[in-house]
């Protein structure tokens, strides 16, 4: 099982670039940044985890900022969005950030895509909360006519543009891998319909053995397999032997969570993340 690591990179959490290179030097496969543009004072929408929201969410860098600044100083770690929110991006800009960042990373970012779960967070950007996941695969769709055409053109609904000429085009092809972030059977329906990954939150799963067998049946009935796409358990237990049942399952990744904290806080969990790793095998 591979192992990954998610960082609510803050203005008052270890450094993305260095964290990056801590994370490569012990051996973790990818690193993972989140992504909140702001957060309404309103707090008209409750934090789906229960409770006040957490100040990380308000104090998050623009994970695209992130990671490029951690592939600068890395190697071999892949670079991850955990997730992108791209109900809150334009796509034609986003879809030039993703290819950038895969050129100056030497093709090693994952796309890791999300919804998003706060209403007026969206609204703020122009995307009305019931539209969402149409807004989100339009601008997909979009996206992948930047990266795979010359003249790229795309017409929808919410998306429209005549042929325009994009570059850089990625480096990985037809472009990164897409990554949902979405435990829902609806979810899993737009997993096996467009996407090359899966990264739900096992916390959010009511059974995840039922779960995994339903988007294999979702990933058959699109003519696909369970092997095209890469399944990765987001926050995942610090329990060795559960994350081993999590691979007897087909579960391929496995990604731990570090909170915003100071350098020497976060090495020390680094440390135990890495002690966690070798008891995985």
């Amino acid at each position: 099982m591979k192992i990954g690591i998610m960082l609510y990179s803050t203005d008052y959490a270890m450094r993305p670039d260095d964290f990056a290179v801590a994370c490569e030097e012990r051996g973790f496969e990818s690193l993972w940044l989140p992504e909140h543009t702001h957060i309404p004072a309103s707090r008209r929408t409750p934090f789906p985890g229960g409770g006040d929201l957490p100040r990380d969410y308000w104090h998050i860098l623009d994970p695209f900022l992130g990671l490029t600044a951690a592939a600068a100083v890395t190697k071999t770690i892949k670079l991850a969005t955990g997730v992108c929110l791209v109900t809150e991006r334009d796509p034609i800009v986003l879809a030039k950030e993703v290819a950038t960042l895969d050129l100056l990373s030497n093709g090693r970012f994952l796309f890791g895509i999300g919804a998003g779960w706060n209403a007026e967070e969206m609204e703020n950007h122009g995307t009305a909360f019931e539209q969402r996941w149409k807004v989100l695969e339009e601008r997909v769709e979009a996206m992948q006519a930047c990266w795979t055409q010359d003249d790229a053109e795309y017409h929808g609904k919410h998306v429209d543009f005549d042929p325009i000429w994009s570059w850089p085009k990625p480096v990985q092809k037809p472009h990164p891998p897409i990554v949902m972030g979405a435990a829902s059977p609806w979810g899993r329906e737009r997993v096996a319909r467009f996407c090359d990954g899966w990264v739900p939150l096992p916390a959010q799963m009511q059974n995840i053995e039922r779960d995994l067998a339903d988007l294999n049946a979702r990933l058959e009935r699109h003519g696909r397999k369970a092997g095209d796409i890469e399944i990765s358990f987001f926050w995942a237990p610090e329990d060795a032997e559960q994350l081993k049942t999590y691979a007897g399952l087909g579960v391929d990744r496995a990604i731990l969570g570090c909170p915003a904290a100071g350098r020497d806080e976060t090495l020390a969990l680094l440390d135990r993340h890495a002690a966690l790793m070798a008891a995985v095998g």
